[in-house]
């Protein structure tokens, strides 16, 4: 796609944590976040990501449950959202998830086109996984 792009990929993903955030078996999953964030944000495609006033989602509600995290980003396509899952730091914390995550039985990512310059807030990103989790992949949340 173009500068002049008429959508834009959104991605959300969602994890629910094996032990509180400041406890030391999440310390390299915390320690890792400013780091990955910052090689997000300066990755080719890289477009928006959600973020409080701490510069990450991990004190954002999602699903009205304290022990779940949520990343919700959006993206010039899907050739770069894959190039950046797999490479660097954001690859290792994948290899490792298993240390800080339960393992869930439903979906936990979906994606969604929007808008060029649309910023997805987290009631769409819940909308789009539920959906994912009841009808499977549709235009609407694959």
């Amino acid at each position: 796609m173009t500068e002049d792009a008429v959508y834009e990929l959104a991605q959300v993903n969602i994890a629910r944590l094996k032990a509180p955030l400041d406890s030391p078996q999440l310390k390299d999953f915390v320690d890792a976040l400013d780091p990955v964030n910052a090689s997000a944000d300066a990755a080719d495609g890289f477009v928006w990501r959600l973020q409080s006033e701490g510069g990450d989602a991990t004190d954002i509600p999602v699903f009205g449950d304290s022990w779940l995290i949520v990343n919700l980003t959006t993206w010039r396509d899907a050739d770069a959202l894959t190039a950046f899952m797999y490479q660097g730091r954001h690859r290792e914390m994948l290899a490792r998830r298993r240390e800080w995550f339960e393992r869930l039985a439903e979906a936990v990512t979906t994606l969604w086109w929007v808008p060029a310059g649309h910023r997805p807030t987290v009631a769409e990103a819940e909308s789009r996984l539920l959906h994912l989790r009841t009808h499977g992949p549709t235009p609407y949340a694959f």
